[in-house]
């Protein structure tokens, strides 16, 4: 548990109170007014190994055809893991969350996050990602965003960025991150974001990226890194390598070979308007089915023919990669690969890190492709996205993409319990007529009432449990005027 954390038990103290409060209170209102569900308390020792916990009377949404859906249905834990869902199961002995009018799902998966901009949240709305004529003297990523307030970043940066940014997904409902902070100028650093992963209580893939200054260890640390935090898979963090293929002075088969040679994936962005075109057509006969493609743009024909015959994976930035000229999101390409991808928020310094925004983007935009192309008559418009399609980039497919699925992406039974209980009783969504369509098309992230990671509850009924938030708040306020300052940029609110 972090410094600033309260433990989980005067947090269940002070829930408890307030339970109290509103039930007393409910007790004068009119009954349609009053709201049993609010009232429910904190249940005890759920996660724990041995206890049963059934979550019961949902709408369940598995993402699993083997398992299917259930309009009415129980979904029953042991411990950390999912050991039975059906119509209705009967558990005395397990400890009970009330599900009823709450859509019951597998966590979101984002497979592509530079966390450690989180203190950076929103400087560069307007931004794109490089410096070009058009734009003279205009704030971007690349100069701005890397080339000045990155080299400012110390230690205590890292950690705090990871650990804000990581508990504002969670109560997002991203339960799983693939964190891809370019921010490793020493070992220091990288032991401060792994710290900063571990503490947030959720899962996460630790990707081990390049830093920048006379004391970064990239990429030859990457041992001592496995040795030290990834020897074991049964944990909530596990290891990806990073392995660009745009880093000056470094050959990227050197990287990608250092990351077989420790039993690690290997990930990189990909982005034809950096142009990455020429180089990937190099290193096409060294794609496997354990590389991560990230954005995708731009590549040509062989590439992509390549990545999906060896199996490799792609991630999808798509409101980033519309809005910070990456080039145009290649979803439909994806598809018309059979490449079904996956789905990640990349930057916060731009746009938001929640996963109802990354499922509408994608839907929205393959949709007037394709409905455009039906309407200029081509007979072979391609066939229209669903809401169920997102789900599974949102879920399954990230779990895949991560090499996670064995372990979550669905409600399986075997799984571990990462759990969503989404409120289909509020104002924005009442009355339920469709589960998939009401969480891609309806919802946002105050629709996330429940959360649970390996079967622990992290969100109960609206509120983060065992987070001092309002302190987390200001020590990253603290590291946010500590970087301006550093890196002599005017914090200039209104710009």
């Amino acid at each position: 548990m972090c410094d600033l954390c309260r433990s989980a038990r005067p947090n269940r103290r002070s829930f408890l109170k307030l339970a109290t409060a509103s039930a007393a209170s409910a007790a004068v209102l009119p009954a349609f007014l009053s709201s049993p569900a609010a009232a429910q308390t904190l249940p005890e020792g759920v996660g724990a190994q041995g206890r049963r916990t059934l979550i019961r009377g949902g709408h369940v949404m598995s993402m699993d055809p083997q398992v299917g859906d259930f309009e009415r249905g129980d979904v029953l834990l042991e411990g950390s893991r999912i050991v039975e869902i059906a119509p209705r199961i009967e558990a005395p002995d397990a400890a009970v969350i009330e599900a009823e009018g709450r859509i019951v799902m597998p966590g979101f998966i984002d497979t592509h996050h530079h966390q450690f901009e989180t203190a950076l949240r929103s400087f560069l709305p307007n931004g794109i990602m490089y410096a070009t004529p058009d734009r003279d003297g205009a704030p971007n990523y690349l100069d701005d965003i890397l080339g000045k307030f990155a080299p400012a970043y110390r230690p205590e940066d890292v950690y705090i960025s990871e650990l804000f940014g990581g508990i504002s997904q969670l109560d997002a409902g991203v339960t799983t991150v693939h964190d891809v902070s370019q921010i490793h100028h020493s070992p220091a650093h990288s032991d401060a974001a792994i710290r900063g992963l571990r503490e947030a209580g959720r899962r996460g893939v630790f990707g081990y990226f390049e830093g920048q200054g006379a004391d970064a260890q990239y990429p030859q640390d990457a041992r001592r890194i496995r040795d030290a935090y990834f020897s074991s898979d049964d944990q909530l963090l596990t290891m990806v390598m990073g392995g660009e293929a745009y880093l000056p002075h470094v050959d990227p088969l050197d990287l990608w070979t250092l990351g077989q040679e420790l039993d690690l994936p290997i990930a990189l962005h990909v982005v034809g308007s950096l142009g990455m075109r020429e180089t990937m057509d190099r290193l096409i006969p060294h794609f496997t089915d354990r590389h991560l493609f990230i954005h995708m743009t731009g590549m040509s024909d062989a590439a992509w023919e390549r990545t999906r015959e060896v199996g490799a994976h792609v991630s999808l930035s798509v409101p980033i990669e519309m809005q910070m000229r990456h080039g145009m999101p290649p979803i439909q390409k994806a598809l018309d690969m059979g490449i079904a991808p996956s789905l990640s928020v990349d930057v916060e310094c731009t746009m938001t890190a929640d996963f109802f925004t990354q499922m509408r983007s994608a839907m929205t935009l393959q949709r007037a492709f394709a409905n455009q192309a039906a309407l200029d008559g081509d007979e072979t418009a391609p066939t229209l996205l669903t809401a169920r399609d997102v789900l599974e980039f949102a879920t399954i497919n990230g779990a895949k993409d991560l090499w996670l699925d064995h372990k979550v992406g669905s409600l399986t039974p075997g799984k571990e319990a990462d759990i969503l209980l989404l409120d289909a009783e509020a104002l924005n969504v009442a009355p339920l007529n469709n589960a998939p369509g009401a969480v891609v098309t309806l919802m946002e992230r105050s629709n996330v009432e429940t959360v649970l990671v390996a079967g622990q509850i992290k969100k109960w009924k609206g509120e983060m449990v065992g987070f001092d938030v309002p302190a987390l708040r200001d020590q990253i306020t603290r590291s946010r005027d500590y970087l301006f300052e550093a890196a002599g940029v005017e914090h200039a609110l209104f710009d």
